[in-house]
């Protein structure tokens, strides 16, 4: 939570006065009002994030006010001011929903105080509420590094963990990206800050721009109270934004300002709200190409792009299959009270083989379900790939050129499968550039294009940083 603006009530102008130039003074926006009843009105009309009130006032009293906001504006802190002598009075209050309470006279330093303590009180508990709604037990995703490309995966992740910049993990879906930037986070200076997640491909953009900059209340249908977003949740920590490819135009452009700038506004709010955010971003979409096409922002890509990691599919690191396995394996034998069953040579065989299209995730659930098969003895070949053999046993495709040459039956498991045309697109021409040691005319004539498209492409591709 992020106090901004905070509502002064005291019937006492001396008092009123102070309070109000203290908190102008620590750095907050301050209102004020002479009475209960003046101070609900504002309450009722404006936005405040803190609400700081006398105990004893003619009319309404501190106690009483504390009950209405309680029912009026739930999650709206409240702290109690009073003298020497009611404190029993204000332990009371806080019992029935005060956050705090100051004692008069006060000074500068136990407003800070105060302050800075409901504040943290408050993220706690935000926190906690977020972590009950979103966080799933650990999977046993286990960062495997025994392949090359893997040791400089995690290689490049520690390095730019040092810094604040935002970084953008590139790779397949199922691939751990999200892993990845657990582990960044966790080599990071904010590792002791929150580790906030938002999956982008989850939400439509009303609803994915109210989570991520939070809500005023009544902002729109359904908005009984204010909301605060992850990007509040998560300041002083990390924010990982999943499949950044997939948001919309308008909310790309919100998106650009705060990691420019630091700052927004909640949705239907009018106070700038200020937050110390790091920003990981993942996709599994070539950015590049959706820039070019004109569905993601060129600027919000150079913004993300800062520091760059990319995760290889699984395919093309087969060292990793096996030590993957025996984790998983591992892992789901403790977790259903079974023996850990030995992977047999046969079936090691079978999975080192396999392409893997769904990656570490299918790994995983192929793992999970011959454990089970297995009944802790030993994992069979037929335990992990009977589902891939009867899926791929009838072909469904063949594929003959346009010339009429026939290419053989499709599979599910060629490195093709769920693949980027726009990788496919890039590495084909790579592919035919090496192999005419680098003639652009007969290259495209070999690839049926012109020797202009395919300088163009190449001339973007080094700009965007793709092509070495």
């Amino acid at each position: 939570m992020s106090i901004q603006r905070i509502l002064i009530i005291d019937d006492d102008s001396l008092s009123r006065e102070f309070l109000t130039e203290a908190v102008r003074a620590l750095g907050y926006q301050a209102e004020s009002a002479n009475n209960a009843e003046a101070g609900l009105e504002r309450v009722r009309s404006g936005t405040f994030d803190l609400v700081l009130t006398d105990m004893r006032m003619p009319g309404m009293n501190g106690v009483e006010l504390v009950r209405t906001l309680g029912r009026e504006a739930s999650g709206l802190p409240v702290v109690l001011v009073t003298a020497h002598g009611t404190i029993e009075t204000a332990v009371e209050a806080m019992r029935l929903g005060a956050e705090d309470f100051l004692v008069k006279p006060c000074n500068r330093e136990a407003i800070e105080l105060v302050i800075r303590r409901v504040q943290k009180a408050r993220r706690l508990a935000q926190e906690n509420e977020y972590f009950r709604s979103e966080f799933a037990p650990d999977r046993g995703v286990q960062l495997v590094a025994k392949s090359r490309q893997m040791v400089e995966t995690l290689k490049t992740a520690e390095r730019v963990a040092s810094s604040k910049g935002t970084v953008l993990i590139t790779g397949e879906s199922g691939t751990g990206k999200e892993r990845i930037a657990h582990h960044i986070h966790n080599k990071s200076p904010r590792n002791t800050g929150p580790f906030i997640r938002v999956n982008c491909a989850a939400l439509p953009e009303q609803l994915l721009e109210s989570e991520l900059f939070g809500h005023e209340r009544g902002a729109f249908t359904g908005a009984h109270k204010r909301r605060e977003g992850r990007f509040e949740l998560a300041d002083g920590g990390t924010l990982l934004l999943d499949e950044i490819g997939e948001i919309s135009p308008a909310l790309q452009a919100k998106l650009l300002r705060v990691l420019e700038e630091e700052e927004f506004e909640r949705v239907g709010g009018t106070a700038t709200l200020k937050v110390n955010v790091r920003v990981i971003a993942t996709t599994n979409r070539d950015l590049p190409s959706e820039v070019s096409a004109g569905n993601f922002r060129e600027d919000l890509y150079y913004r993300l792009h800062v520091l760059p990691v990319h995760i290889a599919p699984l395919r093309d690191r087969v060292e990793d299959i096996l030590p993957l396995a025996r984790h998983f394996a591992d892992f789901y034998a403790r977790s259903n009270g079974q023996n850990t069953p030995v992977i047999s040579t046969e079936a090691e065989r079978g999975l080192e083989s396999r392409s893997w299209p769904g990656n570490v995730r299918e790994l995983e659930n192929a793992l999970h379900r011959a454990v089970i098969l297995s009944d802790g003895e030993a994992i069979l070949p037929n335990h992990v790939l009977a589902e891939s053999t009867a899926r791929n046993s009838k072909p469904q495709f063949t594929l003959v050129t346009d010339k009429g040459s026939y290419m053989g039956a499709i599979s599910a498991d060629s490195p093709l499968a769920n693949r980027q045309i726009a990788d496919l697109e890039r590495e084909a021409i790579l592919c035919t550039l090496e192999a005419t040691r680098g003639n652009k005319t007969e290259a495209a004539r070999r690839l049926g294009v012109t020797a202009r498209t395919l300088s163009n492409k190449m001339k973007l591709w080094r700009e965007l940083g793709l092509v070495a």
